[in-house]
């Protein structure tokens, strides 16, 4: 029989009414001839007492010993309680005993983003999904991803889903991971922007959420192997436009967050960072942002990428607000993006870097639409006579039009807007560099 009693739903039912509960057993304790079984759900946790005497011997015994987080099916009748409605129990049936016992219990009330618990959490992630505060996040997640497609469909983007197995690195082809398929070296997507260009030619606005893999030896706090990716496309339009797109719709989803995401920070015990609704954000050239880094003694140089340190020292200098560098090397940057005619060292991309100490979000970019500077960008890091980027230009020989771009982690998104300390605790089972490939 479908479920169609949650545990939510006790705060509503009408007193005397007889209700049927199913779900998993957190926690016992006994009074007396008291009973009192707290039993979890997706929506939360009610409260079933059996009173010895009151209930058949056999359903009082099974409730006393049956091992918590079991499945159990609970009927009785709604009467009001100290703090919220509870149930009190007429029946039990044990639908599936828990054999298996891990501590600390995967519902038990503990911290999940405990350092010294790291190493419990991931092996036994498929366990601990139960968890309030990681389902809590999960569950944000989920709304996070809906107000993101909200955004895009309103403003008259094309959900286009591009390919996870592909035959060219976007990045250095050290980072990305190969396989073979049928005899063929192909790669696990790093981004679906080649093909989301393509796409933008046919369809003039067009986004993808869907997974990317790095194999890159990063152990930063917002790096993983495989992680989603927010990529969006569109034809015409330069790094100005591409940069107040983003700022709208941070902003729409921090405001969205405020009220369809409440419940879920209330679980996590955490406020909503809302640093992004202070637009428009501030700006900085790489070439400035070297130059003060080297004025407070850092190592900077201009034509590396700057480190994890040296965006946070930047970041102090904004008071809590997210920022923009603008005008990222060309030594630095993948070949697919405009070289600044005003200054030919740089490309016209902005990284937007977080507050609170999160590093990089996200990058915006101009995308080369001119073959010549394509064939330019492509010899410049010696891809120009390799014949796995024919397709790529192809589409610029073809007829294409100058396009924007922008690309942005989901994980690195939730963890900012929920102050998360890892963005592995922002998908269901991450993929981390150093562990083990499991559960």
């Amino acid at each position: 029989m479908i479920k169609t009693f949650y545990a939510r739903d006790m705060s509503t039912a009408a007193v005397g009414s007889e209700v049927t509960m199913s779900g998993w057993l957190v926690n016992r304790r006994r009074h007396g001839k008291l009973l009192f079984l707290e039993i979890g759900d997706s929506t939360g946790e009610m409260q079933a007492v059996f009173e010895k005497g009151q209930v058949p011997d056999e359903f009082f015994a099974s409730a006393r010993s049956v091992p918590l987080e079991s499945v159990i099916e609970v009927k009785g009748r709604v009467r009001p309680g100290k703090a919220e409605p509870e149930l009190a129990a007429e029946s039990m049936t044990v639908i599936n005993p828990a054999v298996l016992q891990i501590n600390p219990r995967p519902r038990a009330q503990f911290d999940v983003f405990a350092s010294n618990l790291t190493a419990q959490m991931q092996d036994n992630r498929h366990l601990y999904l139960r968890n309030p505060q990681i389902r809590a996040i999960l569950q944000f997640r989920s709304e996070l991803m809906h107000i993101v497609r909200d955004w895009f469909y309103e403003n008259e983007f094309l959900e286009f889903d591009a390919p996870i197995l592909t035959s060219v690195p976007l990045y250095d082809g050290k980072t990305a991971m190969p396989i073979k398929v049928h005899g063929e070296d192909l790669y696990l997507s790093q981004c679906a922007g080649f093909y989301l260009e393509a796409a933008a030619q046919a369809f003039d606005r067009v986004f993808n959420m869907g997974p990317s893999f790095r194999g890159e030896e990063s152990r930063s706090k917002r790096h993983l192997m495989e992680y989603w990716h927010i990529k969006a496309e569109m034809s015409f339009g330069d790094r100005e436009d591409i940069m107040n797109i983003v700022e709208d719709l941070l902003s729409y989803v921090t405001t969205q967050c405020q009220s369809r995401a409440v419940r879920f920070m209330e679980i996590l015990g955490k406020d909503l960072c809302v640093d992004a609704l202070r637009t428009p954000y501030p700006r900085v050239t790489y070439e400035d942002a070297v130059t003060q880094l080297r004025g407070k003694s850092l190592g900077a140089a201009f034509g590396e990428a700057l480190s994890t340190a040296e965006e946070e020292t930047l970041s102090k200098e904004f008071h809590g607000q997210p920022f923009w560098i603008m005008g990222i090397p060309r030594s630095v940057e993948p070949f697919p993006y405009v070289i600044d005619a005003d200054d030919p060292r740089v490309t016209k991309v902005a990284d937007l870097i977080a507050s609170n100490g999160c590093g990089e979000l996200l990058g915006v970019a101009e995308k080369i639409h001119d073959p010549a500077m394509l064939n330019e960008r492509l010899a410049e890091k010696g891809k120009l006579d390799d014949p796995r980027y024919q397709f790529v230009k192809d589409v610029h020989n073809a007829g294409c039009a100058p396009h924007i771009a922008f690309g942005m982690g989901l994980e690195r998104l939730i963890r900012w807007l929920t102050n998360t300390p890892h963005v592995r605790d922002a998908i269901p089972f991450p993929r981390a560099v150093g562990r083990k490939i499991y559960p």
